[in-house]
């Protein structure tokens, strides 16, 4: 199959479908990269707009590299994988603190910032520099797993290392910016997950999965055997003392790390309203006090990579607040906003709080 021509068959096709997107309108390293990190897990739909307000407040390096990590975070709300956010703003420092705040331009300078893998790597420095580095996301494995009906796993390391030495032979590498963006975009508008529109492909006629029938198609990529999914079991408290609220901030090595929340009990299993009351966890935090349980929440189950949270929000009314509470930061109500949290706890904040069951009678387990 002739590298020439698909790059050619691309490249015409992306003349004409390509959607019309900011970052495309820029050399700018700062802002392709920015973008990438935005659309990493992200539809270019929701990203859009987190792009434009992102970059409106940091537009540029310095900018970033100057905020306090909480204002990122609270602009990063919503969008999810915290730790990109985080990682943006580690290596904006360490361009100003390696770079003299000026983005790298050579591909291993780029590599070596945090968070900044090969494909962000390649994206950035074929589209802002022209260098010859062939990106893979998901789109561009969909759409070689297909054209050349390759039913090797793309998420292990052997499946990452022939895909990526295949994607390196086809780049064109006259113009290997606009063919990333062009095969990343047949991926995104033509060469879908589901029901793709194969017979308007302009890869069609060398698509070797297509040649063997639809069924072909739709069973590629290939990926290993998923792993267990893990489910936990989140008892979040809002406490209300005199127009006053107590969050914390997650510090440990965890989900959502850096990120605020009401206090928290994690349970093994499924408990009751009152098995909780009984626990040590919730003594401790309610030991002196009078508490008054206002409504109870139950939320959707909240799916993330390898784990489920099941979370219960229970806002409680005390007096004053007691000893073990005096760890946490007490807000004014007001300015809960303020305050970058998960998604979890914004779409419980978001929702209609009536209570979803009366008290005292109390939830039974999960």
């Amino acid at each position: 199959m002739s590298r020439d021509s698909i790059s050619e068959l691309l490249l015409a096709w992306y003349e004409t479908h390509r959607r019309d997107l900011p970052w495309r309108q820029t050399r700018d390293p700062y802002r392709i990269w920015i973008s990438e990190v935005i659309l990493q897990q992200t539809r270019v739909a929701q990203g859009l707009a987190y792009y434009l307000r992102f970059t409106e407040r940091f537009p540029d390096v310095k900018a970033l590299a100057e905020a306090d990590i909480d204002e990122v975070l609270k602009y990063w709300q919503g969008l999810g994988y915290y730790s990109r956010a985080r990682s943006l703003h580690t290596a904006a420092r360490e361009i100003m603190d390696r770079f003299g705040g000026r983005f790298p331009e050579r591909y291993e300078e780029v590599r070596s910032l945090k968070g900044v893998g090969d494909y962000t790597a390649a994206a950035v420095c074929s589209i802002a520099y022209g260098q010859p580095y062939a990106t893979v996301d998901g789109n561009v494995y969909r759409v070689l797993s297909r054209v050349f009906d390759l039913d090797l796993p793309i998420d292990t390391t052997e499946g990452r290392k022939q895909f990526a030495a295949l994607a390196n032979e086809l780049l064109d590498r006259t113009e290997p910016g606009r063919y990333n963006q062009a095969i990343m975009e047949l991926g995104a508008l033509q060469c879908l997950p589901r029901h793709p529109d194969c017979r308007q492909c302009p890869l069609a006629e060398r698509c070797l999965a297509w040649a063997a029938g639809s069924d072909r198609v739709e069973k590629l990529p290939v990926k290993a055997p998923k792993k267990a999914v893990r489910p936990r079991y989140f008892h979040y408290f809002r406490v209300h003392c005199a127009g006053q609220t107590l969050l914390a901030r997650r510090e440990k090595k965890d989900i959502w790390q850096n990120l605020y929340e009401f206090p928290l009990i994690e349970t093994e299993a499924p408990v009751t309203y009152e098995q909780l009351r009984e626990g040590e966890a919730y003594g401790a935090l309610f030991a002196g006090s009078e508490e008054r349980v206002l409504r109870i929440t139950d939320m959707p189950p909240h799916v993330l990579s390898h784990q489920v949270i099941h979370a219960r929000f229970y806002e409680v009314e005390v007096p004053g607040f007691t000893a073990a509470m005096a760890s946490y930061l007490q807000i004014g109500e007001a300015s809960l906003g303020d305050y970058a949290v998960s998604r979890l706890i914004d779409a419980y904040l978001q929702r209609d709080q009536t209570p979803r069951l009366p008290f005292p009678e109390g939830p039974g387990g999960h």
